[in-house]
């Protein structure tokens, strides 16, 4: 199965993987250190990362679209939008 979202969720050490196939279904969920990041994903085809946005998000979100992945911001989870 192809991997066509991922969701990337950002902490001190360790980062989690969430990542979903066309029809939603969990394809991967994944704990990697920060050393580990850039080389996870260089070795996936390229697919829509949504990054939590906090502090270091702006730097992952660069890091990964020089890898040919598109980034964009995801809300934390457990939050919820204003209406």
């Amino acid at each position: 199965m192809q991997i066509t979202t991922i969701c990337l969720d950002l902490a001190k050490h360790w980062f989690q993987v969430h990542g979903v196939d066309a029809n939603g279904h969990v394809v991967v969920r994944r704990r990697l250190r920060r050393s580990e990041v850039i080389a996870y994903f260089q070795s996936l085809e390229p697919s829509l990362v949504g990054i939590e946005a906090c502090a270091t998000a702006h730097h992952w979100a660069r890091e990964l679209t020089a890898l040919g992945v598109k980034t964009a911001p995801a809300t934390p989870c457990g939050s919820q939008e204003t209406p």
